[in-house]
């Protein structure tokens, strides 16, 4: 008898869209169950369902062969159903022990019993094997700690069956070690886990089971022993995928970007980037690691035009680059693959045709005497269509009725097509199917080797060890190591930079630089 069952859930919403149709699915006591599946396959909404959050259109949810109606979190909670968020739902200015509590603080009659909330949190974690400081206030811990906190505030409230969504998409290396070291005293000591990723080599090392969603519906579910990454990522894109990326040896050339000193705070006076020196080179990647918020973002805004720097330099061809807006960015012939493709990559209500051509419709051949060529406009469309594989009715199709793969197939048709010196790619493959980030990996290492030089930036730490020539780490909005990529760098050597244990000196960075 399955602990957790899912029975022909469907999931239609108001705007007519079917997020899950009949879907399928049980949970067995004690085991690890990783849910995969391309973005929008429907994963998170059937998860939402057993949590609450979302209710089914149609279908039933059984606990231990009983129905059960869902309709809130804490009705999920009460069953003993905890879910962890991707982003999570804890108060910055709070510490451990009372983010745990929560909503459920002991009292000693009308009073909270502080020494007893972080007695109980110290208790809970040594059971469990997550580390906490129960003093510790939430926005002074690291990423790894905070989901430790998750993990333990869903436990506090009676957990026997804990949701993970997307666990280690902000961990590092080591983080992600003990997490998994976590889990495997959790269902050690008899709780249930349901796993849901897009990493398939972490399917494979902790799982039990795998359940394949795609479009919308259960593909099957495997045992994970006797499946292979191959097989799943053929689940989950309906078609044989090339997990290795053709990247020939090639010798770099002239350097293209340089930056020397660039520092930048904010409004607030926070300094986010703090003296950052680095160059790339032509024919080459490279690729920037770090644990999101770490300046990265904001490093790559100012060499993009969006912000303006505090001080330092930044040239590109000898050419200052700095504080010019976008547009003079884009004339020195840098192109941006933007993390946040909604917000800065596209005009959702315009055409592809017309997003295309978005940073250069003033310039020949689709303008003449400020006057648009619409003829050349529309050729452009089918050519960039046909070239970069975009699945759309048409160069008149508006963007937003894309999927998220081909709405960054046309961000990448148009950052390659206007001949840049420097590409500066921001999270390329975030949101997009196994299938795009193939063809978007083999895109970004061809142009590479056609000499382009590009600036890579990702949380996902096996794409740019495996796309990089050289690997600058950022840690607290600090350049802390730059080293030549290769069979001796290991994820954790990585992670120790990643977490601040262990810094170059600026002689060794520039040394490798």
């Amino acid at each position: 008898m399955p602990l957790l069952e899912a029975r022909n859930i469907v999931k239609i919403y108001p705007n007519g869209t079917r997020a899950n149709n009949d879907i399928s699915f049980s949970v067995e006591k004690g085991e690890i169950h990783a849910i995969v599946g391309e973005n929008g396959a429907g994963k998170s909404t059937l998860m939402k369902m057993l949590y609450g959050l979302e209710t089914p259109t149609s279908g039933e949810i059984f606990l231990r062969d009983q129905p059960v109606h869902i309709d809130t979190p804490h009705k999920a909670i009460d069953l003993g159903i905890g879910m962890v968020h991707q982003n999570f739902m804890l108060v910055d200015s709070f510490t451990v022990a009372e983010n745990i509590a929560l909503g459920r603080e002991p009292r000693t009659g009308a009073v909270v019993d502080r020494a007893k909330a972080i007695q109980d949190t110290k208790n809970l974690a040594e059971t469990y094997g997550l580390y906490v400081d129960p003093t510790a206030k939430i926005e002074a811990i690291p990423v790894g700690m905070r989901q430790r906190v998750e993990i333990l505030k869903a436990l506090y409230r009676g957990a026997e069956i804990l949701i993970l969504d997307e666990p280690t998409a902000v961990l590092t290396p080591k983080e992600t070690n003990d997490l998994f070291a976590a889990i495997r005293s959790l269902v050690n000591q008899g709780k249930t886990l349901i796993f849901i990723t897009h990493k398939l080599r972490e399917v494979m090392e902790i799982s039990d089971r795998v359940t394949v969603m795609r479009d919308a519906q259960k593909v099957g579910t495997v045992n994970t022993r006797e499946t292979s990454i191959p097989e799943l990522a053929r689940m989950m894109v309906g078609r044989e995928v090339f997990m290795v990326v053709d990247k020939p040896p090639v010798q770099r050339g002239k350097s293209v970007l340089k930056v020397s000193n660039l520092s930048y705070a904010n409004e607030a006076g926070r300094t986010l980037v703090h003296r950052a020196s680095f160059s790339v080179y032509e024919s080459e990647i490279l690729g920037i690691a770090g644990v999101e918020g770490n300046g990265q973002t904001e490093l790559i805004e100012v060499l993009t035009g969006l912000r303006n720097p505090t001080e330092g330099e930044a040239y590109v061809d000898g050419q200052s680059m700095l504080g010019q807006g976008p547009r003079k960015v884009r004339e020195q012939r840098v192109t941006h693959i933007p993390e946040d493709r909604l917000t800065n990559g596209v005009a959702r209500d315009g055409s592809i045709a017309d997003n295309l051509i978005i940073d250069r419709y003033y310039r020949e051949p689709f303008a003449k005497s400020g006057l648009l060529n619409l003829s050349e406009i529309e050729q452009n469309g089918h050519d960039m269509i046909k070239q970069f594989g975009i699945l759309a009715t048409g160069p008149a199709q508006p963007v937003g009725g894309l999927s998220g793969g081909n709405m960054q197939k046309v961000i990448v048709a148009r950052e390659f097509s206007s001949s840049p010196r420097l590409l500066i790619a921001a999270q390329p493959t975030r949101g997009v199917d196994i299938g795009a980030i193939e063809f978007i990996h083999q895109q970004l290492v061809n142009k590479r080797t056609e000499g382009l030089a590009i600036l890579l930036v990702s949380a996902d730490l096996q794409e740019v060890m495996k796309l990089a020539d050289r690997l600058m780490v950022m840690y607290n909005g600090e350049i802390v190591a730059i080293l030549n990529n290769g069979p001796d760098l290991t994820e954790e050597k990585l992670g120790l930079y990643m977490l601040g244990a262990a810094r170059q000196t600026p002689e060794e960075m520039g040394v490798l630089a």
